[in-house]
């Protein structure tokens, strides 16, 4: 006689193993863009930086690798709260502040892009 065993959160760590990995591969093509940008330019002022970020394009693909970032920091930071923080009741109020300050780091990215 078996019994199979259903092991709670399954492949859970897989999936913020590829999270991190998608993330950082959007993270590191848009340095690449950027640094092409910083040394194809022959003069970096506010002109410039305005002018690159004017282009619609280029501000979805940073508000792109800005929500990279922080779904990167949010899989790194709640992986670093749930293995060190034991009281459940701070654990939780640190992943909810968490979540308030990246979204509101959200709201910032994308306003300060489409003010430009």
């Amino acid at each position: 006689m078996t019994t199979s065993r259903i092991v709670v959160g399954a492949h859970y760590g897989q999936r913020d193993w590829l999270a991190q990995r998608f993330t950082a591969v959007v993270l590191f093509v848009y340095t690449v863009v950027m640094l092409g940008w910083l040394f194809a330019l022959p003069e970096l002022n506010y002109g410039t930086w305005a002018g690159i970020f004017a282009a619609g394009w280029m501000k979805v693909f940073t508000f792109v690798a800005v929500l990279a970032l922080i779904w990167h920091a949010w899989v790194g930071v709640r992986d670093i709260y749930m293995d060190y923080v034991k009281p459940v009741a701070l654990r939780l109020a640190l992943q909810v502040l968490t979540i308030v300050v990246l979204l509101g780091y959200a709201g910032w990215a994308l306003l300060t892009l489409w003010s430009v």
